[in-house]
């Protein structure tokens, strides 16, 4: 898990850097400071299982195993990339490893999750299949509906809603009048838990729990994860809005130190192994950027390839 969440906290950085130095287009939205949460859940999943993710979707995406060249030469709009550069940052997906996408629209994977949900039902396997959503979404009709269903049908899906305490520039207090969003769990009948989303360990006991129930059949659990994310919105967000010593509080409470200190308190390893782990990792960005740089753009002609298909059937295109 240590080496997972300094994965998602350097490739991040990185990325932070290219976009600032215009290497990388569009909007990056960054995972900095959350990375326990994409860690702990996915930690408690296995490979046949599936993830939603979000706008904010890179942390989740290295959590399950996706590859960091694929994601870099994604960003970079490249055609070696996860979606052959057209999906760029907030659209990255891998079927094969069960990230079922990035979403830039807030709210959709709600919806998305219980879909995938029902097909595991359908096929009576044991799989299932986590939720990644952001607090300001469970204002949106796709929360309510996919929770009502998933409740309703006991469908193999976690809702993991990442509470980092604003929507855009807009704190929860602002826009619910409520302090958990576990609370709204009441209204389906489901478990509904809240824990320290800067604790990994804490978020990854609260999701085997839920997927233990999961995979017997037992419906779904909404867990709210309450962290913080460091970076604004979006890179170039002057995050005029945040109180006065805000983000420097929140620093204190960092999930990677927190998780080392966890590490050389109970002698699992060393400084100089974690320094080697580090190192490695910085290798691997640097690999990932290279390889993103070393790649072209996609060709002109490939711009409706993969998005309408060609598809026949009774003589009809659809």
């Amino acid at each position: 898990m240590y080496e997972k969440m300094v994965k998602i906290r350097k490739f991040e950085t990185r990325a932070m850097n290219l976009f600032a130095e215009g290497q990388v287009g569009g909007f990056v939205h960054l995972y900095i400071g959350e990375e326990a949460v994409a860690t702990g859940v996915c930690e408690s999943l296995r490979d046949d299982d599936y993830i939603t993710s979000t706008h904010r979707g890179h942390g989740h995406i290295l959590a399950k195993g996706g590859d960091m060249k694929y994601m870099m030469a994604e960003l970079f709009g490249k055609d070696t990339g996860y979606c052959k550069g057209k999906g760029g940052s907030m659209h990255i997906a891998d079927a094969t490893k069960g990230i079922l996408g990035a979403n830039g629209i807030v709210g959709a994977g709600h919806n998305i999750a219980t879909g995938a949900g029902l097909g595991i039902q359908y096929k009576g396997t044991d799989q299932v299949c986590a939720c990644f959503f952001g607090d300001a979404s469970t204002n949106q009709s796709t929360f309510h509906e996919g929770l009502n269903l998933a409740s309703t049908w006991k469908l193999p899906v976690i809702f993991i809603c990442e509470n980092n305490g604003y929507g855009i520039s807009v704190s929860q207090a602002r826009h619910q009048n409520i302090t958990d969003i576990s609370q709204r769990a009441v209204s389906y009948n489901i478990p509904g838990i809240t824990v320290d989303g800067n604790d990994v360990f804490a978020v990854f006991e609260a999701v085997q729990e839920a997927v233990a129930r999961a995979r017997k059949g037992q419906g779904p659990t909404l867990i709210e994860c309450k962290t913080y994310r460091w970076r604004g919105h979006f890179e170039g967000d002057p995050t005029v809005y945040r109180p006065e010593g805000e983000l420097e509080q929140w620093k204190k409470k960092d999930p990677i130190p927190r998780v080392e200190k966890y590490i050389l308190d109970n002698q699992v390893m060393t400084q100089a192994e974690m320094d080697k782990l580090n190192e490695k990792i910085d290798a691997l960005v640097e690999e990932a950027v290279d390889f993103a740089l070393a790649s072209k753009f996609p060709d002109i002609s490939s711009a409706v390839e993969d998005v309408y298909t060609d598809i026949v059937e009774e003589g009809r295109s659809r």
